[in-house]
């Protein structure tokens, strides 16, 4: 079965918008209201609190896949007057990364908290890491672009996959993952090991105006995500067991 990710090991879940907030545990740990404004997607607890509790594993989830509790956040899309533009939906893909083999890859551990993309930089970012599309198309713009009525503009990003095995965060940086390399043996230096799934996120927004959008992190060019691994751990261990492992595409309806 092909995937929107191609022919290769995956899983997917699709995700509805779940609130707005000023909040990030990642970046602006226990300070609320302190963030540019994010837009949550998942588990509908989150907020600037990083505490990996019961009440966050048990909280309900805006995603289709009910045991997917996991908490993702992009900064809010705004139009050429400030304005923010809600997104439609949002879809998870999981699969291997660069050189990895399926068979290597192991569930994020529990509270794994990690970044895809740069919210600092000033100029575009590699389309392999952040890039704009008209819905499930195959070109890649690093900037947005004008779609077609029916479609929708999608914000990808993509994650590190490849962990130290011992961090679970490094508060606002990302030194405890990196991107696997299909130049290195196995995909995953060896500073970083632990070779993880390698998620990327979509945003579909409505086909919008491209002239002058922003994010509320800056420029379009910041464009970035977070994840928080707060997925019920025993259906994460077997989604990754079940498709990843396995070399299947999961989740798919067409």
């Amino acid at each position: 079965r092909r995937g929107p990710q191609g022919r290769v090991a995956q899983f997917v879940v699709e995700c509805e918008l779940s609130h707005l907030a000023f909040d990030d545990p990642l970046v602006l740990p226990w300070q609320p209201g302190k963030s540019h404004l994010h837009m949550f997607f998942g588990n509908r607890d989150v907020d600037s609190d990083p505490g990996y509790n019961d009440q966050i594993l048990s909280a309900e989830t805006s995603c289709d896949q009910r045991r997917d509790t996991a908490s993702y956040w992009a900064p809010a899309l705004l139009d050429a007057e400030g304005k923010v533009i809600e997104p439609v939906s949002m879809a998870a893909y999981y699969r291997p990364g660069q050189g990895v083999d399926p068979v290597d890859v192991v569930a994020y551990p529990e509270g794994l908290m990690i970044i895809g993309g740069d919210a600092s930089s000033q100029e575009s970012q590699s389309t392999d890491i952040v890039a704009w599309s008209c819905g499930t198309g195959a070109a890649r713009n690093d900037r947005p672009t004008q779609c077609p009525d029916g479609s929708t503009l999608r914000m990808l990003v993509v994650f590190p996959d490849c962990w130290d095995g011992d961090r679970l965060t490094t508060f606002g940086a990302s030194a405890h993952v990196r991107y696997s390399d299909a130049s290195i043996e196995g995909g995953c230096p060896e500073s970083h090991p632990v070779t993880m799934p390698q998620l990327t996120i979509g945003i579909d927004y409505p086909p919008v105006d491209p002239t002058d959008l922003s994010l509320a992190s800056g420029d379009i060019t910041t464009a970035h995500a977070d994840f928080w691994n707060v997925w019920d751990q025993d259906k994460l261990e077997d989604e990754v067991a079940l498709c990843i492992n396995r070399d299947l595409v999961c989740g798919v309806t067409s």
